[in-house]
């Protein structure tokens, strides 16, 4: 019987994969990527809307009378009086109008980047540190968390940093454009 050589493919195969953090990454239009856009611009409005309802008092968790725009403070009432954990104490001596104003422009920065597909890293690294930062302020082992370990806040902060990560923002949004700026393009971190 005669023996037959194993069959080799020599073909070099190559794998065109777009670096994940480039904004200028190629997307082909599949339903992966419109996924991915539609969860970049809902996780957006997870940001920007309570910048909106805390800004304007449209009802839903702060009243008209409570609005940043009718002298509400929007974050000075949670930290002096829902923080729990070991890290209670610094939570509540950060309470100030400096305060209210880092926390609404970075919901209101993060939530904008995430709907228009623009400045994903920046909106990443600035989404994940809040996040962190509330996770540590609601300590979900003492705040009665349905899940003592993971809330919605690991979720969010994750979200934020996946959207960087695939350069979501070039599907659906202004990512291609927003990278092909000559000031993105000098300064790429704020991609």
């Amino acid at each position: 019987m005669r023996k037959v050589p194993p069959v080799t493919d020599t073909r070099e195969e190559s794998v065109v994969r777009p670096a994940a953090a480039d904004a200028r990454a190629v997307h082909d239009g599949s339903a992966r990527w419109k996924v991915l856009a539609l969860f970049r611009i809902a996780l957006g409005f997870i940001f920007f809307w309570p910048f909106l309802d805390k800004t304007f008092g449209l009802g839903y968790s702060t009243v008209s009378e409570r609005a940043w725009i009718n002298g509400g403070k929007p974050t000075q009432g949670f930290l002096t009086g829902g923080v729990s954990g070991p890290f209670q104490g610094f939570f509540e001596s950060i309470a100030s109008p400096v305060t209210d104003i880092l926390f609404m422009a970075g919901l209101f920065g993060i939530g904008l980047a995430a709907i228009l597909g623009i400045g994903l890293r920046v909106a990443a690294v600035s989404g994940a540190l809040l996040m962190g930062l509330m996770y540590l302020a609601q300590w979900p082992l003492e705040s009665g968390s349905s899940n003592p370990i993971v809330d919605s806040h690991v979720i969010y902060g994750l979200g934020v940093v996946l959207l960087a990560l695939f350069a979501a923002g070039n599907t659906w949004g202004l990512g291609k454009l927003w990278a092909d700026l000559p000031f993105v393009q000098s300064n790429s971190w704020l991609k």
